[in-house]
């Protein structure tokens, strides 16, 4: 391994010093960028956000791995922080999710969620959800630890068993996928500070993941517990899958009941506390960096043609070269 930290080896370090580490979930460009830009550590795909926003299906197991690999190579790149992604099920039985975790390494993702329901998946706060067995679970965390290349890849095996089995089987299957060696255990649809307490002596030394609704108005499972508690329950990493695909569209919305009384009216409205700058956008995709490939590439006659009477504004600020 190189001299310069791999991202996975950041999240172990992460994982490690900076308890409870926080990761909000991402779908887009948009998102993916703004988390980095705000300052948080990392960040983790959203599979239902992915699902609702790129087919327009809710997280029933339709998205599919090639166009989960696909989106999140492109975000990956996107950012310098570490990404982990959610690979729903592993996509089939442990030889699939052997590959399935070779994809995603390729991708530039530094973890994946597996989870122990059974094809087709539901959402992790969905009723009617079916589990498979402790055995075949480990057989696909066992696969998953084989073909990774980089041991620092994070194999995060979720468990959504406290809905079918409550907390003496989610316990179960802890102790099971951490004695598998999964690198992290994710409890979802956790109910309280009791199950979190059990299922962290469960997984022993192996770091637990729960996810929370941060600004979600209706949770129906998990309850909203402080950070400062989660890390006295020996919480690693806490996850919010939902909070800015809930945001997006509360503020599309907004501006949209904006817009459309506009239309009823006829007058303009000038809302700039519903937007961001222009300035902001070309920001946060680093134009700038394009302007100086253009300055620096480009012929001087080109440059001359294309803006000698116009305003460069963010597309080309400079025509000097480096």
């Amino acid at each position: 391994m190189s001299e310069t930290k791999t991202k996975a080896r950041r999240l172990r370090e992460l994982l490690r010093d900076a308890r409870p580490v926080v990761s909000p979930g991402i779908y887009d460009g948009y998102s993916a960028r703004l988390v980095q830009k705000m300052g948080f550590k990392t960040a983790a795909t959203t599979g239902a956000g992915l699902a609702n926003s790129l087919i327009v299906q809710p997280d029933i197991g339709i998205f599919g791995l090639r166009d989960n690999v696909d989106a999140c190579r492109h975000l990956a790149r996107s950012v310098d922080i570490p990404l982990t992604a959610d690979a729903d099920t592993g996509y089939g039985n442990a030889v699939t999710v052997y590959h399935v975790v070779q994809y995603f390494e390729e991708a530039g993702i530094v973890g994946v969620n597996i989870e122990d329901q059974a094809m087709p998946k539901r959402c992790g706060h969905m009723r009617g959800k079916e589990l498979i067995s402790i055995a075949e679970m480990t057989r696909k965390i066992e696969a998953g630890i084989r073909a990774k290349k980089d041991q620092d890849f994070i194999i995060n095996a979720r468990t959504d068993a406290i809905a079918v089995e409550d907390i003496a089987g989610t316990v179960e299957r802890v102790k099971a996928y951490s004695k598998a060696g999964a690198d992290m255990i994710y409890v979802d649809a956790i109910r309280g500070e009791d199950d979190i307490a059990r299922a962290v002596e469960a997984a022993g030394n192996t770091p637990v993941n729960i996810n929370m609704g941060f600004g979600i108005r209706q949770r129906p499972t998990s309850p909203l517990i402080a950070l400062k508690r989660l890390k006295e329950l020996g919480v690693a990493r806490v996850s919010a899958p939902r909070m800015l695909t809930s945001a997006a569209i509360s503020g599309m919305r907004k501006a949209l009941e904006v817009m459309q009384q506009c239309m009823i009216t006829g007058e303009l409205a000038d809302r700039p506390d519903l937007t961001v700058s222009m300035e902001e956008i070309t920001e946060l995709f680093d134009y700038e960096k394009i302007a100086a490939l253009e300055s620096a590439f480009s012929l001087e006659e080109d440059l001359e043609r294309k803006y000698r009477d116009k305003e460069r504004s963010y597309v080309v600020r400079t025509g000097t070269r480096q």
